[in-house]
């Protein structure tokens, strides 16, 4: 009990710092510099005011300088983090497995943020990915050197056939429509997504990912009645990715083992 109380207010505080992520990263702003303050009328954010979660519920959502809105975004990304940490440590344990499970949801949860609001996926974020998710194969259980050499290799090369996945369909949409279809940052999101998961589990990340963005476009253009708009306008696909890939994280293996039943 005392240890999932650590870890969600552990993941309170990774939370808060992933709202400054991802408010200042797109921006290519300093993630250090200058200190907490308020996006409206730029007053440094006290201590006091500076708590997770407690601190919107005190001031009811608002700043104290200006009582401009604070966004619901703030204390959902700290509560997501949270929760997805306890999470970890739940079906994980307090193991490299768990450790790793939750700093790469971390980063999906800050990618898939950003790209929602921002339509970038941001290299800061996806390409110190990748080179954690090659560490990360490495550290994991081997009876020799010889195999944690390969998990980190076998890491690098799925993350590798990954990127190119997603550029050879960029490339084809581009030869077919004369435009650009899907983003760079896209490729080095599901190369860090294999980087950390493997094959089976980034097939699965793409193949939900790509249902639920078209699903989504399917509900946009029932409830704005235009097609033509729809498909003229951009999707944050990196955010369904991100989000395929926490649930293939914690629910992807049955739903594969329920897959292959069908062909063994």
């Amino acid at each position: 009990m005392l240890i999932s109380i650590f870890v969600v207010l552990f993941g309170l505080a990774f939370g808060s710092f992933l709202n400054v992520c991802i408010a200042r990263l797109p921006r290519h702003a300093s993630i250090i510099r200058p200190g907490s303050r308020c996006p409206q009328c730029g007053a440094a954010i006290r201590i006091a005011d500076n708590v997770p979660l407690v601190s919107w519920l005190i001031l009811r959502g608002r700043c104290r300088a200006c009582h401009w809105r604070i966004p619901w975004r703030y204390p959902a990304v700290e509560a997501g983090i949270a929760a997805l940490f306890l999470l970890c440590y739940l079906q994980f344990g307090l193991t490299v497995r768990g450790s790793g499970t939750a700093v790469l949801c971390f980063l999906l949860f800050g990618l898939a943020v950003m790209d929602a609001e921002t339509m970038r996926v941001p290299n800061a974020f996806t390409l110190p990915g990748i080179a954690l998710g090659i560490a990360y194969a490495g550290l994991l259980p081997a009876a020799t050197l010889r195999g944690h050499v390969w998990n980190a290799v076998a890491s690098a090369v799925w993350a590798a056939i990954a990127a190119l996945v997603i550029l050879g369909i960029r490339w084809a949409y581009f030869l077919v429509r004369h435009k650009e279809g899907m983003g760079r940052g896209d490729a080095k999101l599901l190369a860090m997504i294999a980087a950390w998961l493997g094959p089976g589990l980034t097939i699965l990340t793409l193949c939900l990912g790509s249902v639920a963005a078209a699903m989504f476009g399917l509900v946009w253009i029932a409830i704005s009645g235009s097609a033509k708009k729809t498909l003229a306008a951009r999707l944050p696909f990196g955010s369904f990715l991100c989000a395929a890939a926490i649930y293939g994280i914690f629910a992807g293996q049955p739903v594969i083992r329920w897959y292959l039943k069908f062909f063994f």
